[in-house]
């Protein structure tokens, strides 16, 4: 009797086909490691929701299986949706020292979820049932980034998480080459590669450059008071301009929530040093000259509520900028980004402030690997088979290309969508099939679907408006006793409203005295009329507002 093979599945949760909510499970007989557990931030056609995770149907239905969560860095997209698993699915979780000081960070307001945070240090093993971890050090655009070797009964799987290659670090750690290296010539079954990058060509600028423009921009406008914007997690960037003010003794203030809870933790964890006699609270910056202040903010990607996004509208309270601020936005516009970004740039030259950003100088380097990075990793791994990972379906497609240039085997190439499950034996891939996911919306202490007739209202809302009908009726008569009392909001204009409510009271009175409602089921009243409202606002203005019908018989 011929022996059955091993195998391992693998579901995507997330992370594929599109950029954010990371989560991947990994599945072998009776036992499930998952792979980051991220979030994503809605589109505009989801008014109201405030984040996005995945649907984790899949994980609640095999939560017996489950065994561990391995975070491969703190970044949003890869631990955001932790506090919405975790009440659900309450594993050890297990990722470098920052990772994990991010996430008890975060957790805090949460307090009734009490998790097991387990600290890793690269080329540690971890042994979970019959999976053996092995992180591996990568350079990423926040410090504790870790790639994984996944070793199982089914053969090996080199996860890189995001990463670039960066020959000139901040803290002097390189991506570990030698690992990949040495992973390769062992034999890996399975490369799964990160893609956000791939179509941009050559090698990802190294931060260190970053710095040095930096320090020039400090240097050109060291009697302006100076303000720079940029992600709170890049703790190497916080590390250089803090270590730039100290040169050019500037006191540092921080703005903007996410940043005094970050550089909070990572001083704690020793991944960010200052002296804190140089840090002073926001409240105390009118008594320094512009010269001695740099203040570090959050909202260089234009987000609504962010403290440099008020202070291009005049709406933080403490600062009031002018002709002497120089404001250094050390970002580039996330996809989709774009317009609040210039907005609020231009808001700030309005304001006479002069403004610096990603293109005009060298003030930002990405954190995920280009193509020439990316090919030396594919070189190193020598991969049976591939996947691309973390990425929008055309970084895949594109990484697929590149992959195949390479001399890999396009027929041992699966592009995975959301929902995949694919199954790995000794050497091959293939698709297994498929299961429930997609997204889980969280809008305040909420959680709901794409289904919800919440959204489908919001959007009718805020495209249409609202208009409210209250009738009186006679109960013995079924006739109208007393004029309808109307109100609109976002149907029409001001100008029309006066005329448009008195047409729209004359049509219902007409309409009621037309067809008596005398012992009518009120529910068929209500849906009568709401559809001579419906129609008779499309013709008037050509939308479609909500109709809500309120009937009060006496």
């Amino acid at each position: 009797m011929k022996e059955e093979k091993e195998k391992v599945k693998i579901t995507f949760l997330g992370g594929v086909g599109e950029i954010g909510k990371n989560m991947t499970a990994f599945e072998y007989k009776n036992e499930i490691i998952i792979v980051d557990a991220g979030l994503t931030f809605p589109d505009d056609d989801l008014p109201g929701v405030d984040i996005v995770v995945p649907d984790i149907s899949f994980l609640l239905a095999n939560k017996e299986k489950i065994k561990a969560i391995i975070l491969t860095h703190g970044h949003e997209d890869h631990i955001g949706g932790l506090p919405f698993l975790l009440p659900e699915i309450n594993v050890p979780i297990y990722g470098s020292k920052l990772t994990l000081g991010l996430v008890e960070n975060k957790l805090k307001e949460y307090p009734k979820i009490k998790a097991k945070l387990v600290a890793v240090k690269p080329r540690n093993v971890l042994k979970v049932g019959s999976f053996a971890v092995e992180f591996i050090h990568v350079n990423h655009s926040i410090a504790g980034s870790l790639a994984l070797c996944i070793t199982t009964p089914a053969g090996s799987i080199v996860h890189t998480g995001d990463f670039k290659i960066d020959f000139e670090s901040i803290n002097g750690q390189t991506t570990d080459l030698t690992r990949f290296g040495e992973l390769g010539k062992k034999g890996v079954n399975l490369l799964m590669c990160e893609s956000t990058n791939v179509c941009r060509k050559g090698y990802s600028m190294s931060e260190k450059r970053v710095g040095e423009t930096l320090d020039k921009l400090f240097e050109a406008h060291k009697d302006k008071r100076l303000f720079v914007a940029t992600f709170a997690s890049n703790i190497h960037r916080l590390q250089q301009i803090m270590d730039l003010a100290e040169k050019y003794k500037r006191k540092i203030s921080f703005t903007g929530r996410s940043m005094v809870n970050v550089s909070e933790v990572a001083m704690k964890l020793g991944e960010l040093k200052y002296n804190k006699e140089n840090v002073i609270d926001i409240d105390k910056i009118d008594k320094f000259a512009d010269k001695e202040l740099l203040i570090i903010t959050t909202g260089s990607q234009g987000e609504p509520m962010s403290a440099l996004t008020r202070m291009a509208a005049g709406e933080f309270k403490k600062i009031d900028l002018g002709e002497n601020d120089c404001i250094i936005i050390s970002a580039s516009p996330i996809p989709g980004n774009e317009k609040s970004v210039y907005n609020v740039i231009n808001k700030l030259y309005k304001k006479g402030a002069d403004v610096i950003y990603d293109e005009l100088a060298d003030v930002h380097a990405s954190g995920h690997a280009c193509q020439e990075e990316i090919k030396t990793i594919h070189s190193l791994v020598k991969p049976k088979c591939f996947m691309p990972i973390h990425g929008e379906y055309r970084h895949l497609k594109v990484h697929k290309e590149l992959a195949v240039a390479l001399g890999e085997d396009a027929r041992n190439i699966i592009l995975p969508d959301i929902g995949m499950q694919v199954e790995m034996t000794d050497g091959h891939i293939k698709i297994a099939g498929r299961v429930q996911a997609g997204q889980r919306l969280v809008d305040g202490l909420g959680i709901g679907d794409m289904d919800s007739s919440v959204l489908k209202d919001r959007k009718q809302l805020s495209e249409d408006g609202i208009c409210i009908a209250v009738l009186n009726l006679s109960s013995l008569s079924g006739e109208i006793s007393s004029d309808p009392f109307l109100i609109t909001r976002g149907v029409v204009y001001n100008v029309e409203q006066e005329q448009f409510m008195q047409d729209t009271k004359d049509m219902l009175i007409n309409y009621l005295k037309e067809n008596n409602q005398r012992d009518i089921d009120p529910n068929l009243i209500k849906q009568n009329v709401r559809r001579q409202l419906s129609n008779f606002i499309y013709k008037r203005t050509a939308r479609r507002p909500m109709i809500l019908v309120i009937t009060l018989f006496d």
